[in-house]
């Protein structure tokens, strides 16, 4: 009874593990790799996998709500009103940079290629081969998106924006509703592909323009958090751990 009662107190006595701090997060819609619907209530992805590495790395840091999905006007919106407090691989812009932190190193970098219908015969090397084709060669892009703004300061080129999604923009393309979809790899086979539409539209080969993406943290979030964040992701570059992850998932 003496050695129970002791046992009881040594328990009671004893330090609680410290609370994770946690990180307020979504999985953005039409982002593929980075969030991928893999049936009811369940997301995976790029994004998905490198919050857990950085838990492995910083088991304090805990990032919840990655199987939530929001949409990306949504989510960059709650990011900067303190709803959330993070977003994974996002594109720097000097709006962005006014509202969100920017961590070093980039996490990695978009390719934008353009997809055309599978009986395209254009050769596309560059943006003026785009521009001969006349007024009825329609890029696609995503309202929301960096792309938008891109094509604008290209010039020259005919734009539309108003699909919210690149799934629809992928349907509007099948559908002869613009005659290119300027989208972003990694992933973009998988996306084609996990939409049905692998024997209807190829990918071209040349790159079109690429950019870095980051992790976005909220200004409100403690400067000694975002350090424990930046510190787990320069220690996954090190390691070759997100090299790894891009591969699996491009």
């Amino acid at each position: 009874m003496h050695a129970v009662l002791l046992l009881c107190c040594a328990l009671l006595a004893a330090p609680a593990w410290p609370q994770p701090t946690v990180l307020r997060v979504v999985a953005q819609e039409g982002t593929e790799p980075k969030f991928i619907p893999a049936g009811i209530g369940r997301v995976v992805g790029l994004c998905v996998d490198l919050f857990r590495a950085i838990e492995h790395v910083d088991p304090g840091l805990q990032f919840a709500g990655d199987q939530q999905w929001l949409p990306l006007l949504r989510a960059h919106s709650e990011l900067a009103s303190h709803q959330n407090d993070a977003l994974c691989a996002v594109q720097r812009t000097d709006e962005r940079a006014r509202q969100y932190i920017f961590l070093d190193p980039p996490l990695f970098q978009l390719r934008y290629q353009l997809i055309a219908r599978a009986d395209d015969p254009a050769v596309i090397n560059n943006w003026e081969d785009v521009r001969k084709l006349g007024p009825k060669a329609v890029i696609l892009t995503n309202r929301g998106y960096t792309t938008p703004e891109m094509l604008e300061r290209v010039g020259g080129l005919q734009i539309d924006s108003s699909a919210t999604s690149p799934a629809i923009n992928l349907q509007k393309l099948v559908a002869g509703r613009g005659r290119f979809f300027l989208h972003r790899a990694p992933g973009m086979q998988g996306f084609v592909d996990r939409a049905g539409a692998g024997h209807k539209v190829k990918i071209l080969p040349t790159v079109m323009a690429s950019a870095d993406v980051y992790m976005a943290m909220g200004t409100h979030v403690d400067a000694a958090v975002r350090l424990r964040v930046q510190r787990a992701i320069e220690q996954l570059e090190r390691s070759g751990e997100l090299a790894r992850l891009l591969k699996k998932w491009d």
